[in-house]
């Protein structure tokens, strides 16, 4: 329980220290900063794009066909729904930051694990750069930034791929797969997507650079660094998206 406090006190203090580093010089606007912003964006956010298609389209595929197995090709309605319900508030946003903690949440905390053990980061103190700003922010807000927008990539991606496929081999009335997307897609469906997506965009570098900079003089360390940050990311993502989903149940029946 102790432990666990403790995690929480550091990671608001990191949550902190990322807000007042957006509006403190030297911000995103310093040279060396963007540059590492700019990296982030292009590993997290573009190189992710080809593992997100893949994932997207299967799924979509996937739950098409599971609902045209139920119902029958004929009711395009009810199967543009259950991709709302299912994809679009769900499983998007989780699997996009699956993803994304696979990949640069990983790297992010052996980065900086292995700057950490080199005496890099004790260099930019000596320097007089905060390694906060110079480390942290830019790969909050390139991360952040990125699970949004693959987020938004994976659900479009899912409806278009999995209707073009399964509509192959079977009937999909295309008006009717709209009208059930339409019907069940409003203002609360589109706050609910976008606070999961920035709330696991913003938790997930916050605690991948948190467990790269704890650790200490031993290279044995790294990977356990990593192991820490996938664990306690995977942990906090389930339990931010249970909290938003009951959030929004309970507005709904307000």
């Amino acid at each position: 329980m102790l432990r666990r406090g403790q995690f929480f006190v550091v990671i608001t203090r990191l949550i902190l220290q990322t807000m007042v580093s957006l509006v403190s010089p030297p911000s995103l606007g310093n040279p060396a900063i963007r540059t590492v912003l700019l990296k982030q964006l292009y590993f997290t956010g573009l190189e992710a794009a080809k593992i997100i298609v893949l994932v997207a389209v299967i799924l979509g595929t996937v739950i098409v066909s599971q609902v045209i197995g139920l119902v029958g090709g004929g009711n395009g309605s009810l199967t543009g729904k259950v991709l709302v319900w299912v994809v679009f508030l769900e499983l998007g946003p989780l699997l996009t930051a699956m993803i994304v903690i696979a990949r640069s949440g990983t790297a992010i905390a052996a980065e900086l694990g292995s700057m950490k053990i080199n005496g890099e980061i004790m260099a930019l103190e000596r320097l007089g750069i905060h390694p906060e700003r110079y480390l942290l922010l830019p790969r909050v807000v390139g991360v952040a930034a990125s699970v949004v927008f693959l987020t938004i990539y994976f659900v479009l991606t899912s409806f278009v791929g999995g209707f073009l496929i399964v509509s192959f081999g079977h009937h999909i009335p295309y008006d009717q797969f709209i009208q059930g997307i339409v019907a069940s897609l409003g203002l609360r469906e589109v706050a609910v997507l976008t606070a999961k997506a920035m709330a696991f965009g913003f938790i997930i570098p916050l605690i991948c650079c948190n467990a790269g900079m704890s650790v200490g003089t031993s290279a044995t360390e790294i990977p356990q660094a990593a192991t820490r940050a996938v664990i306690s990311s995977l942990f906090s993502v389930f339990a931010l998206d249970g909290l938003i989903t009951y959030l929004a149940s309970l507005m709904a029946i307000a």
